[in-house]
């Protein structure tokens, strides 16, 4: 019969999910499990389900279960894991979803991961990773050199964008204390995206300790990357200060998505991000909010705007992850 038919693929590949978390756990018992273990299983269970992604989602909404797709995709994929407290709670629900013995995905999550400073030295992602299409950063740092980057730890960071009386986007302007980790650490890297493609592209200056290397540019992605040169290279235990502008031409400016974001592939200890309105066009609200690498937003607050266009947000230890402002403006006007 045509149903049976349909069916007993399906039995086969839950089958095979069971098999696959089955087999971890007897391979790689207690905190013996493989890395692989958790997302091999995940991947088969989901394949058994017959559920697409934004299907899983939709039915863990149901349950009143908040996961993106994206990090269901990155849980599958190996790139992250659960470990928030309301990722761990999500997962028992998607068991439930996927068909699978309760319990049997936590199980392959293992012991969680260091904290301090290995935890920091760990987590640190692929630049590109921060990004939803990540081909196109991935192609653009191929053109540039940044190999002693990852040897970088950024203990701070302050960003100030300056945004005129015409709402568009006149500075950024960029300062960075930086620690080597090893000998020869000699340069570091920028990635900035234009948001709305087609703007013109900034114009980089060196400011301090350094000068600005290779620049590349992607037109169709709105991209652009550059290298951060230190005017020494340093020893390790050496640090630094740089400092560079992203001069917008104008005026006119262009205006960007009424937003700055901060991406970090790695933890820093502080993050100051200034805005400087034109007293003559203040924003009607404005608001912050953090987002972490499983694509989930952490944090949303109110930021205030003074009368002279002044606002500021700080974070302490922030990263991996996405630290954004965002304002709208009066609606009475243009």
């Amino acid at each position: 019969m045509a149903g049976g038919a349909t069916r007993e693929p399906v039995r086969e590949l839950h089958r095979a999910a069971t098999g696959e978390i089955r087999r971890a756990l007897t391979t790689h018992p207690a905190d013996g499990l493989a890395a692989d273990a958790f997302p091999t299983a995940l991947r088969t269970a989901i394949q058994a389900s017959g559920l697409s992604l934004d299907r899983i989602q939709y039915r863990l909404r149901a349950r009143g279960v908040s996961v993106s797709v994206t990090a269901l995709s990155y849980w599958q994929s190996g790139r992250r894991r659960p470990e928030r407290a309301e990722s761990l709670a999500a997962l028992g629900h998607l068991e439930s979803v996927l068909g699978v013995a309760p319990g049997s995905l936590i199980a392959l999550l293992g012991p969680p991961r260091p904290r301090g400073r290995v935890q920091r030295e760990s987590s640190r992602l692929p630049i590109e990773a921060l990004w939803p299409e990540r081909e196109p950063v991935s192609n653009l740092l191929k053109r540039i050199d940044f190999t002693t980057e990852t040897a970088l730890t950024k203990l701070s960071q302050h960003d100030r964008m300056d945004v005129a009386a015409d709402r568009g986007e006149k500075r950024i302007s960029v300062r960075q204390v930086l620690r080597a980790e090893r000998d020869g650490v000699d340069r570091t890297v920028m990635v900035y995206d234009l948001e709305r493609i087609g703007r013109p592209f900034p114009e980089i200056t060196a400011q301090q300790s350094c000068r600005i290397g290779r620049i590349a540019r992607d037109e169709a992605a709105g991209l652009i990357a550059a290298e951060i040169v230190l005017d020494t290279p340093l020893a390790r235990g050496d640090t630094t200060i740089v400092e560079y502008t992203l001069n917008h031409p104008g005026p006119p400016y262009s205006r960007g998505d009424d937003s700055y974001c901060r991406k970090f592939n790695t933890p820093v200890r502080e993050f100051v991000l200034e805005l400087r309105f034109d007293p003559k066009a203040l924003p009607a609200y404005c608001e912050l909010y953090t987002v972490d690498p499983e694509d989930q937003t952490t944090t949303r607050r109110k930021v205030e705007v003074n009368a002279a266009g002044e606002a500021h947000a700080v974070a302490l230890d922030f990263g991996p992850g996405n630290f954004c402002v965002r304002w709208d403006w009066p609606r009475d006007t243009p």
